[in-house]
């Protein structure tokens, strides 16, 4: 593995041995100080909210708008964007982005919005929500999912929401996919919430944690890049897993590099895992047996799984870059043409690297990002992970700039703003919002000196990155 790795004495406990630390709740399987004590609840939510499933259900019976819009951002999104492709539903909408294109097109007529949040906080929430609210301002239209206490919750009471589940406080955004911030998007989308929590009860712990230890044990002896392979027809999986292996290990000079795909890809610094998926309620599983392992991943590392300690590096120069706008003019940054990128990564890149490609782009042409991912794959034979922006900022974004200095990115923008749309209460709309997030962690990534590039592309072409590499 490239880079320092920490010196952690607890690397020596069976399987058996870490599974029941963990699901005791024993903090001391990660080095003090850590977030652990508040970060737990995970392990065992799929068993308290087994009373609660039929409540749950009935919420969404009743819920008879035509259309769900999730506002939310990071780990509260991915899940639920998980359930609603494993079954090819479009009912609910994940709305995920800053892209003004993206958000123009969002449908608004027989919606119900629902607002994920743990934090309720966030830029990116703050933002969407005001742009609802100012084309639907009625409570009875939203339901919010958020910790108690949050800002979220003061305002979904102040303006009357239909409905708030208030979260156990003790579980991350990205451990979340059994907890209302899953279970509700479920139930909506027509799950038995019952099934996948009897799923997820029927794994074996023991099992998930022997995993984990094997991909970091991996990755200690050199092969930090993980292969995800899922089902064509579970692809999403793939991303939530992504989020969670790059979120939960890349920190402290450590990390493993989640490549989630479809096809076999492999390579001398490659471990490779295929997921076994057959029915959409098994998902139920594949989400806890993931979490075990890599809540025991970061015992083997010698890492705390549950904090994110750089992931507000890239939000602070986003407000930084926002703070001090002049006549809209955002900050000149090192870019290349589409021909030259391949040129560039062929001096750039090292063996044993891997590139990041970051889109700034509007949503729908998800395809073709994959493809552009599997041709620099096949073109320099290094790992290549790929996604959309701001999202990944929330996710993937902290094995960037804490994980070992073995990255090279891409952030492919706009040339020209996708639409024009402003952001409610603010004096900059949201194509510098997104410009400035990207300009933000391209500061960030700069800041840990990774290698960083820009190319800017057409983004109303059917296929914007046709002319890379």
């Amino acid at each position: 593995m490239t880079g320092a790795v920490p010196q952690f004495p607890q690397t020596t406990l069976s399987a058996v041995e870490l599974t029941e630390r963990l699901v005791s709740r024993d903090v001391s399987l990660w080095p003090q100080p850590n977030v652990a004590a508040t970060r737990l609840g995970w392990t065992d939510i799929h068993h308290r909210l087994r009373d609660e499933a039929a409540s749950i259900q009935e919420f969404a019976s009743q819920a008879l708008a035509e259309k769900i819009v999730l506002i939310g951002m990071g780990g509260s999104s991915l899940a639920p964007e998980v359930f609603r492709s494993a079954i090819g539903s479009d009912r609910l909408v994940v709305l995920d982005t800053t892209d003004p294109a993206t958000i123009k097109a969002i449908p608004t007529e027989n919606v119900l919005f629902l607002v994920s949040s743990k934090s309720g906080g966030t830029l990116e929430v703050r933002s969407l929500l005001a742009h609802a609210w100012e084309l639907v301002p009625h409570g009875s239209r939203y339901v919010a999912i958020t910790d108690p206490g949050t800002e979220l919750a003061a305002i979904a009471a102040e303006r009357n929401f239909a409905k708030v589940f208030f979260n156990d406080p003790d579980i991350g955004g990205r451990y979340s996919g059994l907890s209302y911030f899953g279970l509700v998007p479920a139930a909506l989308l027509g799950y038995d919430i019952e099934a996948l929590l009897d799923s997820a009860a029927a794994i074996d712990p023991v099992a998930a944690v022997r995993l984990g230890i094997e991909i970091a044990h991996a990755a200690l002896a050199g092969r930090d890049k993980l292969t995800i392979t899922v089902p064509e027809r579970f692809s999403a999986f793939g991303l939530w897993v992504e989020q969670l292996v790059a979120e939960s290990t890349g920190k402290r000079g450590v990390g493993v590099v989640p490549v989630p795909t479809t096809v076999s890809e492999r390579s001398a610094d490659r471990h490779q895992i295929a997921v076994h998926l057959y029915d959409p309620t098994d998902l139920g599983g594949e989400f806890l047996r993931w979490e075990l392992a890599v809540a025991a991943m970061g015992h083997v590392l010698g890492i705390d799984p549950f904090d994110e300690p750089n992931c507000m590096e890239s939000t602070v120069n986003t407000h930084r870059v926002l703070d001090h706008l002049s006549d809209g003019a955002l900050p000149a940054l090192p870019t290349i043409s589409a021909s030259e990128f391949a040129e560039w990564l062929k001096v750039t890149a090292h063996p044993h690297d891997y590139v990041s490609v970051q889109a700034y782009l509007p949503y729908g042409s998800e395809h073709q990002l994959e493809e552009l991912r599997r041709r620099v794959t096949t073109t320099t034979g290094l790992a290549c992970t790929a996604g959309f922006g701001p999202r990944f900022l929330h996710s993937t974004g902290q094995l960037h700039k804490g994980g070992a200095n073995n990255v090279v990115c891409v952030q492919i923008v706009p040339a020209t703003p996708s639409a024009q749309l402003p952001v409610p209460g603010s004096r900059y709309d949201f194509h510098t919002l997104i410009s400035a997030q990207s300009s933000g962690d391209f500061q960030s990534l700069t800041d840990h000196g990774r290698r960083v590039i820009r190319i800017s592309v057409d983004p109303t072409s059917p296929d914007p990155f046709a002319d890379i590499c």
